[in-house]
């Protein structure tokens, strides 16, 4: 039972609250009730494939026809009707490789939606003024540089003049060097964020580890590993295409747990892989609900950390 000081005492608090409370709101009363799990989610697809059927305006690059579009088209419109249902608003559209360092079609669709696209372009490292292209493209909202990163491309990078610039101009611009990566590489990628510690570095869709089906231990060991690097993150994404391929994609779920014990949630980011997600019997549904609703070793904090506060971190700022 309070006594009658500690009772007065309380009284007075709760009097005073409540005045607060009507006066002033509830941001100046209690700014912890304002906790992310009690704000409305808005998703961020993280990796999405756009192009257009117009190969006159927007011809394909050197060695590509027609025949490697599938599907012949996937607008900014037909990624909206899959994504929009979903509550997804903004995007991160990566460049796609059959226009390779043509960039026009995705900033094109960048400045007809002005708040919903981030960009990852293709640039040519091999070109000497490559710093001064990143930086113009970051003017057109471009935040991040995909490259190639297979065991034959990256075996050259520590040595390569041209690659160091590039993720120099990286650390300097804010900019994310985004690696298309395949699991053989991953050594070579060590090397590079260990020369390049202040780059941020964005590893696609698990690394690609499970494309055989097999979730091989030795990788999985060597994406962990790049976990003591404070500026490199992870896309939880293209399940389509790991481990059985087969929605609802659970055998997923143990390495996404680990990832999350390595990496923590923070740096770990949905994405569909759109529109090769929304192929055949796979759907944007069966991508998005993996993370909301299978994920049961998460915090509610730790899901929007996946699917929005750590892309809006590295795309959107």
């Amino acid at each position: 039972m309070m006594n009658l000081t500690t009772r007065r005492n309380f009284l007075a608090t709760t009097a005073l609250a409540s005045s607060t409370l009507a006066t002033t709101g509830v941001e100046a009363l209690a700014p912890q009730i304002l906790a992310a799990d009690l704000q409305p989610l808005r998703p961020i697809d993280a990796h999405v494939h756009v192009w257009t059927s117009d190969t006159q305006t927007y011809p394909l690059a050197e060695g590509f026809s027609t025949e490697a579009m599938n599907p012949r088209s996937f607008t900014p419109e037909e990624l909206f009707a899959e994504c929009k249902p979903f509550g997804v608003s903004r995007i991160v559209l990566i460049q796609m490789s059959f226009y390779r360092f043509d960039n026009r079609y995705m900033l094109d669709a960048m400045h007809r939606h002005p708040g919903v696209f981030s960009g990852v372009a293709i640039v040519d490292p091999s070109k000497p003024n490559v710093a001064t292209e990143m930086e113009l493209l970051a003017q057109s909202g471009v935040r991040g540089f995909r490259l190639i990163a297979n065991l034959e491309n990256t075996s050259s990078w520590d040595s390569s003049k041209e690659m160091g610039a590039m993720w120099r101009a990286g650390a300097e611009q804010n900019l994310a060097m985004c690696l298309l990566a395949n699991p053989e590489a991953l050594e070579n990628i060590h090397k590079m964020c260990a020369r390049f510690p202040e780059t941020t570095v964005v590893i696609d869709h698990f690394a690609r580890i499970g494309m055989t089906g097999d979730f091989n231990e030795q990788q999985i060991d060597a994406l962990l590993a790049l976990a003591k690097y404070k500026n490199v993150f992870v896309k939880t994404s293209a399940f389509y295409a790991l481990g059985a391929k087969k929605p609802p994609y659970l055998d997923l779920v143990p390495l996404i747990r680990r990832l999350r014990d390595s990496f923590g949630a923070e740096r770990l980011m949905w994405a569909s892989d759109c529109p090769f997600q929304v192929q055949n019997d796979h759907s944007y549904k069966a991508s998005i609900e993996l993370v909301q609703n299978q994920l049961d070793f998460m915090s509610s904090d730790e899901r929007r950390s996946l699917l929005e506060t750590t892309a809006a971190k590295v795309f959107f700022t």
